[in-house]
């Protein structure tokens, strides 16, 4: 698709979700802007193909911090922060579930990859119910052309141009041009060496 029908395109799905986000404003008035947004986007959530793309994308670019126009976010993803960014040519696969995040140019998100804000956000004191703890949520950053497989769970920073394997957990910062696996993730090796294989 040319750029001037990508123009179009974003225009009419601009239009087609006003309604919705007229709901978002006045229910964020009422419960807050973050269970708002958890609402819509499970309802924008439901729509397939390139449709559902452009209109997930059009909402989101009038209600979190940032919403590139050339973001592409899968069925079935969910957001529950405001505070979330998403730049320039990132992928986000189908149901994936994403907190306080910034999603830097180039990042590719694989499918079911979860992203909450940061690894506490509940509290854990045995005196009373972690439902009634208030957390700490932390904006977790996610490098520039970095890409995360299936299934993974991110609750620390992912460097420039790393890959994290599917079903790893990231449990501390991991730095730029590594590739990292397991539970919890840990570096395997260097992008720039095939060979190189780290303890």
């Amino acid at each position: 698709m040319n750029e001037g029908l990508k123009a179009v395109a974003r225009t009419i799905a601009t239009i087609v979700v006003t309604p919705q986000l007229a709901s978002y404003r006045l229910r964020a008035a009422v419960i807050g802007k973050d269970r708002a947004l958890e609402g819509s986007t499970q309802a924008l959530a439901l729509v397939p193909g390139l449709l559902g793309q452009y209109l997930r994308r059009a909402f989101l670019a009038h209600v979190i911090d940032y919403c590139a126009p050339t973001a592409v976010i899968g069925f079935g993803t969910l957001l529950s922060q405001t505070g979330c960014r998403i730049d320039d040519h990132v992928y986000i696969g189908p149901r994936c579930h994403l907190g306080l995040v910034h999603l830097e140019k180039d990042v590719l998100l694989a499918a079911g990859v979860h992203i909450p804000s940061g690894p506490y956000t509940h509290g854990t004191d045995p005196s009373s119910p972690i439902r009634e703890q208030s957390g700490e949520p932390r904006l977790i950053r996610i490098g520039a052309g970095a890409w995360i497989g299936s299934n993974a769970v991110v609750l620390a920073d992912v460097g420039r141009d790393t890959i994290v394997g599917a079903g790893a957990v990231v449990t501390r910062p991991l730095p730029d041009a590594v590739v990292a696996a397991g539970v919890p993730a840990r570096v395997v090796r260097h992008r720039n060496d095939a060979r190189s294989l780290l303890a």
